[in-house]
This record gives C-alpha cells, structure tokens and sequence, in this order.
C-alpha cells in the first residue's frame, strides 16, 4: 500500500473513532454556535457588527478544531501509550500524524460550513462569494498555522492531566487579547502590537477582511498577515520535529 493511501486509510480510521464518541463530537460543534448565540444575545442587536461574529467565531472554530484538539488529543494518545505502539507497527510515525492532521482540517470545514450556514440562516449574514478564494487560502493558511503549533505545543505538555490547562492557558488569553470575542479598540497602546505578534490576531484579521472585505480591498486578502500565519507554521513543525516526544515522560 503507498503512503497515500496509508494517510487515507488512517485518517478514516481517525474519523471513525471521532464519531464513536458522540458526547465530545455534539460539544465540538455546539460550542462555536454557543459562542455565537451568547454574543448576539447579550450584546443585542447590533446591526452590522452581528454579521462581524461570524468571522470572529469562524477564526475560533479554526483555533479549537486545529490546535486544541490536536493539541489535548495527542497528549492524552501519548499518555496512553497510543503512540508509543505506533512506532512498533509497520506505519510509519509520520503517516499517523499527517492522518491526525487531516482528520483535524476536516473537522475544521465542518465547522466552518455549520458556523456560516447557522449565521446565514439565523441572522441573515451573507456568503462571501466574490472574496471565495482570498477566504478559502485564509483557511488553508490558517489551520496549517495552527495545527504545526498543536503539535508543537505537545512537547510542553508533561502529562495528559496537564493538557488542558496548558492548552487553555495558551489560547484563551490570546483569544481575548486579540480582540476575538470583543474589540479591544480601548486597550492600552502598548496591547495591540504585543497581539500582532502571534498568529491569532492574524488569523482574526484576515478572516474578517475575507469575509467581510474594505472597499480599499475588493479581493479581501490580508497577504501581512498571511506571511505571519505562515512563519509561524514554519517554526511550529520546526519545533515539533525537534521536541515531540512520542513515549510519556517518566
């Protein structure tokens, strides 16, 4: 069998047994839209700026299919000695994490897909169909960003109790200080160039400029921002590969 076929088959596997816990697979999907519904709620009827959650929720489902769930996932795999039975089989270490990988992206567009549809039937939000490619390159940026640093953020976890702790207390302060849940207009000067050195601003930038471009910028596409996104992918699987452990620590 060739490797490609290796990865499918994998990541069908992968799929498989994602579906087969039907309690984590409701709540992946149900927390965006939870998110969604908050906000829209709570902050009321906000004209334009309900449409401005869409991108801003469709950027955290990005963040929690590609790098939490990739992130806790492979920690607790490890934990249990997944990965270390790996490496005695016949496929090869890298076909397993690519399957993973993989399996992440996809839950990612399922995401994506529900997030818009939900936005579109539930408050009117349109589709961005004349800036289609500068929002699917933004995605495809994106989650290869996110998901090299999940893999990399593994090396820092010592055990699977510690994972979401760790994970959480990565992105979540992120998430806020990047204005992803609400502006951060009124922050403090120093705040909004500390946000743009990590990948989430970014990601939230470019997101929101695909979905909903300027009219200085009709092809809707944040190159900036992309470069970063890609940097830090690059130095993402460069840690991974350096660090990743793939035996518990003792």
């Amino acid at each position: 069998m060739s490797n490609a076929a290796l990865v499918i088959r994998q990541a069908r596997y992968e799929n498989k047994a994602f579906w087969r816990n039907p309690a984590a697979a409701f709540f992946t999907f149900a927390f965006p839209l939870l998110f969604l519904v908050i906000f829209t709620t709570v902050l009321g009827d906000l004209g334009d700026n309900t449409t401005l959650f869409v991108p801003q929720i469709l950027s955290f489902s990005v963040i929690t299919a590609c790098f939490t769930n990739i992130a806790m996932s492979i920690s607790f795999s490890r934990d249990e000695g997944i990965l270390k039975r790996i490496r005695g089989t016949p496929c090869p270490p890298w076909v397993y994490l690519t399957a993973r990988v993989l399996h992440a992206i996809f839950v990612m567009l399922l995401l994506v897909v529900i997030v818009v549809a939900f936005g579109a039937l539930a408050y009117g939000v349109e589709l961005p169909t004349e800036t289609m490619p500068a929002f699917a390159l933004t995605l495809i940026v994106g989650s290869a960003a996110f998901c090299a640093l999940g893999l990399a953020v593994t090396a820092l976890v010592p055990n699977a109790e510690a994972a979401p702790a760790i994970v959480n207390a990565l992105v979540f302060p992120l998430l806020f200080l990047s204005g992803t849940f609400f502006p951060i207009d009124n922050a403090p000067e120093w705040l909004q160039p500390m946000a743009g050195l990590f990948p989430v601003r970014h990601l939230l930038e470019a997101t929101t400029e695909a979905f909903l471009p300027s009219p200085d910028n009709p092809s809707g596409l944040l190159g900036m921002s992309l470069l970063v996104m890609l940097a830090w992918a690059v130095a993402g699987l460069l840690f991974a590969i350096r660090f990743f452990r793939w035996e518990p620590r003792r």
